[in-house]
């Protein structure tokens, strides 16, 4: 089963790496051309620590199938950070994007508060003609070494749909050396989710960091709508795709991988 209709739940060993939301619009150049003070001044208190950093863009081709064919470097985007003291929230903004990650992913009420006054001044300021793009993503790693499934194959622990040749009986996971599955598809008339779910290693990019052996099993969701979105709909608009997250991550798990998360 893709979609489960579960009832949303809170796990104590919930297996979550990263939450992101963002929300992507039409250039705004008032952004670039000064640091966001008054931006910083209204989410100050939520997020003290402040970074700023020029994300390169990779190369692309320009012309291509034309004698005039070359190879551009873009520009160098400028990413302003806002952190939280503990630097578990980071708030990144851009000439053509705002977004919220955090790490310690408290339950999808919390999430929606830190991003309530972010979201709301920034409108406020920037007036954003509309949004492009609005997307949730949530990235679990699943330890079966944390979650005392040790020894457990993949396939008694995530549905058949999300494992491709894993979940057959006959396939020892561990001869394996790589099989994911990658979907891209639509939710309804609004939202789409780009989908990969498969086993690998974790690359870690604290540095001087040991190399963890442990096969984990990602499944990471990237749900999103696209358009020309009002900003009035924002929130509305997330609470949709939060609601197909949840049958997307329902599905996901079998009932033992479910009890392993200990829901409460």
């Amino acid at each position: 089963m893709l979609f489960s209709d579960n009832p949303r739940v809170h796990y104590k060993k919930a297996q979550l790496a990263e939450v992101i939301c963002q929300f992507r619009f039409p250039a705004i150049l008032s952004i670039d051309a000064k640091e966001p003070a008054d931006f910083q001044e209204a989410v100050r208190s939520m997020f003290p620590r402040y970074a700023i950093r020029k994300d390169q863009p990779g190369p692309k081709i320009t012309g291509l199938g034309t004698p005039g064919a070359k190879l551009e470097t873009p520009e160098a985007i400028t990413n302003y950070h806002f952190i939280s003291a503990d630097g578990r929230w980071k708030l990144n903004l851009t000439r053509g994007f705002i977004s919220l990650s955090t790490i310690a992913y408290p339950g999808w009420e919390e999430f929606g508060k830190r991003f309530d006054l972010p979201l709301a001044q920034f409108i406020r300021i920037y007036q954003p003609s509309f949004f492009e793009r609005i997307g949730l993503r949530y990235v679990n790693i699943f330890s079966r070494k944390a979650l005392d499934l040790e020894g457990e194959p993949w396939r008694e622990l995530i549905a058949p749909p999300y494992l491709g040749i894993l979940s057959a009986e006959d396939v020892d996971e561990a001869s394996a050396r790589k099989c994911a599955v990658d979907v891209e598809m639509g939710l309804d008339s609004t939202c789409r989710v780009k989908l990969h779910a498969g086993p690998g290693l974790v690359k870690t990019n604290a540095p001087d960091a040991p190399k963890d052996p442990e096969v984990k099993f990602i499944l990471d969701l990237d749900l999103y709508m696209g358009g020309q979105l009002d900003p009035r709909f924002a929130a509305g608009g997330l609470e949709t795709l939060h609601g197909h997250s949840t049958a997307l991550f329902q599905g996901a798990i079998t009932d033992r991988l479910h009890s392993a998360l200990e829901p409460q």
